[in-house]
């Protein structure tokens, strides 16, 4: 046995997919974090518990902390890697950034499971924060993304998934937390609807009816696939586990893209080519049918750094 323990992470962060979610962007009031420390804590203990008591319905959950907010929330201690969100902007492609200071996500198999988390977690935060932003998500088809390609294909699987999503010794205070990053694309999906199949297919970089991947010399450069497919300067991929799921009515819809890594760099590297793109400037056709309108950046600290923190006067 490892003489140390593992600090205990949040369960959502690496959860395997559901039917339903709840996202939920705070801001804090003024002054509040001497009251707000311990109420994180127990706001992520809740949900922890939670998973067991609703374990039929594959409840899980996390609380990240915004970079913005973090020194106020926690002065003593910062994780390495944590900075606002890297806005980026290219012709008529763009990731704007907008920071929110908290950010609740839960998933559940039951919608009326989550209507009453969320509920709960709203009480508990009372007078402390504000609720800025709030968005429902559900799973479509068989896990696809509106545009109708299977969303998450190149997700690691079991175990690996917490090799990627998790901070491990490279910052020991902060093991066991995940570098976090929202984006909420707005699809135009007449426009994209109206491509035929394969033109679709070729931007995707992947077949749409039966999801097989296209061989790497019939990626065009421009295509999705190939350009989130990045390898660091050893050749290893740079991986994120991606917790996405389409959300949205009849007036707006898309996609809620929710990365969560061990390091802030891989998403960063990934956006950048999917905005500016190599150095020929090919740069993700997708983007020409979905637009980015937010972009936060979190950090979701295991359940025993916020703990600790909670009766910490600072």
């Amino acid at each position: 046995m490892d003489s140390q323990v593992m600090p205990r992470e949040q369960l959502g962060v690496c959860a395997e997919g559901n039917l339903h979610s709840v996202y939920l962007m705070f801001n804090a009031n003024d002054g509040v974090e001497d009251q707000l420390r311990p109420c994180v804590a127990n706001v992520a203990q809740y949900i922890y518990e939670l998973s067991d008591q609703y374990a039929d319905s594959a409840f899980n959950g996390f609380l990240a902390v915004g970079a913005n907010y973090w020194d106020s929330l926690y002065p003593e201690a910062r994780p390495e890697q944590l900075k606002p969100f890297p806005a980026m902007s290219a012709e008529n492609r763009d990731a704007p950034a907008h920071e929110y200071d908290l950010f609740i996500h839960l998933r559940c198999d039951r919608y009326d499971i989550l209507h009453l988390v969320a509920n709960e977690v709203c009480q508990m935060f009372e007078d402390l924060v504000e609720l800025v932003d709030e968005e429902r998500g559900f799973r479509f088809m068989d896990s696809r993304d509106l545009t109708g390609f299977v969303d998450g294909t190149e997700n690691p699987k079991g175990r690996n998934r917490q090799s990627v999503a998790l901070v491990g010794d490279e910052d020991g205070e902060f093991r066991s937390g995940s570098y976090v990053h929202v984006q909420k694309f707005a699809h135009n999906l007449s426009k994209w609807n109206r491509l035929p199949q394969k033109k679709q297919e070729d931007i995707v970089g992947r077949t749409k009816i039966d999801n097989i991947e296209y061989a790497s010399e019939d990626k065009p450069l421009t295509s999705h696939i190939k350009r989130v497919n990045l390898k660091d300067d050893e050749g290893n991929s740079m991986e994120i586990l991606r917790q996405s799921m389409p959300y949205g009515s009849m007036k707006e819809q898309g996609l809620m893209f929710i990365s969560t890594c061990r390091n802030s760099v891989h998403f960063e590297k990934m956006l950048h080519s999917m905005i500016h793109g190599d150095a020929d400037g090919n740069h993700d056709h997708l983007m020409h049918f979905t637009q980015a309108v937010t972009g936060s950046a979190f950090f979701a600290p295991s359940l025993d750094f916020m703990d600790r923190m909670a009766d910490e006067p600072v």
